[in-house]
């Protein structure tokens, strides 16, 4: 069944690790039933790529490498349809409708994104037809309970329209996405027969709907241009505004503004001292005082980045606040730590996972840490949860990796072939994922690279605290 191939929510957080491109990490996970959570992502690099703080600075990584998006969640797979019933008897405010189909629309397609990628993860090859099958009747159930709702105000109507549209293009391009998947084989031909009748059928309820004009529809690039926007229209009201600010400035010019003043201090009781000695300007006194002028623009650097580290150690470094799309109001905020850590240094249950070998002492250890706290009573009517979603990007570590393959001899049957082997490099991601309700969970994922993708990526069970499943997929937990 699909349900033993997707990772699921069960009463609490889960965090997942997917591979949202070539080069790109995808790490979710949701706040549900807590106002607090803290998150704690340990990178393991391997040393032979010589990854260091001179050569991939922290701030530069955050800057260029993560992508962060927070966004309204709920479980409540029926408040959308119970607003659209309410819309129609004038008992909810527009802004209120539209902000509880857009999460709906938002989590259904989350929901058909992972369902599909798992299925196109193992080529469907391995994949029965009733799993499939169990894909397309949850998609289809959802979106036909969804047109029984239309509302009648013409504002709405037209909100709900852009909102069916867009679901009914995704979920035929998902489809056809399984579809090209697929082995060639005739067992295969009439699964991708079904698959591509839901395609056109959607492709008639969008055309007999008039959703899209025929220049629209014989032009995929303002097609695809088109939905790219309606996307941005569910995601306007459901995904969280966030202002990101570096913290510690004042605090790094009062730390610039000390170590000038005390190797002034130290300058100035030289010259003094110098002056009594010579009693007058002479060749010596000059060269002494170039000297020591010298000294001061050699130590103060070093002196600031002592004092900087020694006062910063501990401390975030960026804050995020987070607004609501719609009332503009601040409805939480969150801390945010990037380190490089020293394996010795680590917590004994992050070392205690990683299995401490000769080959992870050389290994650099890349440390993100999080806290984030919600106020949900800020939130919009009937919502008490998010979800966060980080986009990280390894192409920073990818550009360290040597070009080229390895050359491997092969012994077949007394004849020896020479053969080309491409080089991969493995980097082990913990997590630590605290809630402040419960013992904190522990995750582990094998990563693999190569110099141009995300090759692999394979969760491995950790003892004590092993991963929640549930019995139902996402898709599932979708459906009104």
């Amino acid at each position: 069944m699909l349900s033993s191939v997707i990772s699921h929510f069960l009463g609490g957080l889960l965090l997942t690790v997917d591979k949202q491109d070539g080069i790109t990490l995808k790490i979710s996970h949701a706040m549900a039933a807590t106002k607090k959570s803290d998150i704690d992502l340990y990178f393991f690099i391997p040393g032979e790529l010589g990854i260091t703080s001179d050569v991939l600075k922290e701030s530069e990584f955050y800057y260029e490498a993560l992508v962060q998006k927070r966004a309204y969640y709920s479980d409540k797979t029926l408040l959308p349809l119970v607003h659209s019933r309410l819309a129609k008897r004038g008992h909810l405010s527009t802004t209120q409708y539209r902000v509880s189909l857009s999460l709906f629309a938002y989590q259904y397609v989350i929901a058909l994104d992972k369902a599909v990628n798992e299925l196109n993860k193992h080529n469907t090859e391995s994949v029965t037809t009733d799993e499939v099958d169990e894909v397309i009747h949850l998609a289809l159930d959802i979106l036909k309970k969804l047109r029984r709702s239309i509302p009648y105000e013409e504002s709405l109507k037209r909100y709900y329209a852009n909102i069916d549209n867009y679901l009914s293009w995704y979920t035929g391009q998902r489809l056809m996405s399984l579809v090209s998947h697929m082995p060639r084989d005739s067992e295969y031909k009439g699964l991708k027969e079904s698959l591509l009748a839901i395609v056109e059928k959607e492709a008639a309820h969008r055309k007999l709907n008039n959703y899209n004009s025929e220049n629209v529809r014989d032009d995929i690039t303002r097609l695809s241009n088109k939905m790219r926007l309606l996307r941005r229209l569910i995601e306007h009201p459901v995904v969280l505004q966030d202002k990101t600010q570096s913290l510690g400035k004042n605090m790094k010019r009062v730390v610039k503004g000390g170590a000038t003043g005390f190797v002034m201090v130290f300058v100035t009781i030289t010259v003094i001292l110098a002056r009594d000695y010579w009693g007058e300007i002479t060749a010596s006194f000059i060269i002494l005082m170039s000297f020591v002028y010298a000294l001061r623009e050699i130590f103060k650097d070093d002196l600031r980045d002592v004092m900087w580290r020694w006062i910063r150690k501990g401390r975030p470094k960026w804050r995020k606040l987070y607004l609501d799309p719609t009332t503009k109001k601040a409805v939480g905020q969150k801390l945010e730590w990037l380190d490089y850590k020293i394996l010795d240094r680590l917590p004994d249950r992050i070392k205690a996972i990683r299995k401490k070998r000769v080959v992870q002492r050389e290994e650099q250890v890349l440390h993100y840490s999080s806290q984030a706290e919600m106020s949900t009573s800020k939130f919009m009517s009937g919502y008490e949860e998010t979800r966060e979603s980080m986009l990280v990007s390894m192409r920073a570590i990818m550009r360290q990796m040597d070009k080229g393959s390895n050359k491997i001899y092969t012994n077949n049957n007394g004849q020896v072939s020479r053969e080309s082997v491409e080089k991969r490099h493995l980097i082990n991601l913990i997590a630590k994922e605290d809630n402040h309700n419960s013992e904190p969970t522990y995750y582990r994922w094998k990563i693999v690279l190569n110099r141009n993708k995300i090759v692999a990526i394979e969760q491995i069970n950790v003892s004590d605290h092993g991963v929640p499943y549930s019995s139902k997929t996402e898709l599932e937990k979708t459906q009104p």
